[in-house]
């Protein structure tokens, strides 16, 4: 089901996200209905206050990229209550868009390095070292 994306302007998109509890409702449904209202606004992320929701869940698919962006190929996430364990202090500073201020690109300086702790829509524990434009789109 495809879901609204809020707009800037939104209270949800100012709120501080709560952590998702391991036995939220229908959290499989949910991540696949984010998937499917990504692709349909043609993004590479979406974050759950993003459709209304002020829960610690985003999903990626920066596959799209991956002729530009090599570290890309297959990367593609669900990340519940993520948690950023390191932050490199390199950081790059290149134009980003964002569904939630459709038309508006700006450049923004993110780390090149991050490691990351998050749960999946199972809820398994992962952590990983994520670099270069994919750490961008993490970290956005």
């Amino acid at each position: 089901m495809i879901l609204p994306v809020y707009l800037y302007g939104q209270p949800v998109l100012r709120q501080k996200a709560e952590e998702v509890p391991a036995d939220y409702p229908n959290l499989k449904q949910l991540v696949a209905d984010m998937f499917e209202t990504m692709y349909r606004a043609e993004g590479v992320g979406l974050a759950a206050p993003q459709v209304g929701l002020s829960l610690r869940l985003l999903v990626i698919d920066a596959d799209v990229v991956k002729d530009d962006f090599p570290e890309c190929k297959g990367f593609k996430r669900t990340m519940v209550n993520p948690v950023f364990l390191e932050r490199s202090p390199e950081e790059v500073s290149m134009e980003e868009g964002c569904l939630s201020l459709p038309g508006v690109h700006e450049k923004v300086a993110r780390s090149t390095r991050i490691r990351v702790r998050y749960f999946d829509e199972e809820m398994k524990e992962h952590e990983e070292v994520i670099e270069g434009w994919a750490a961008r789109v993490v970290q956005h």
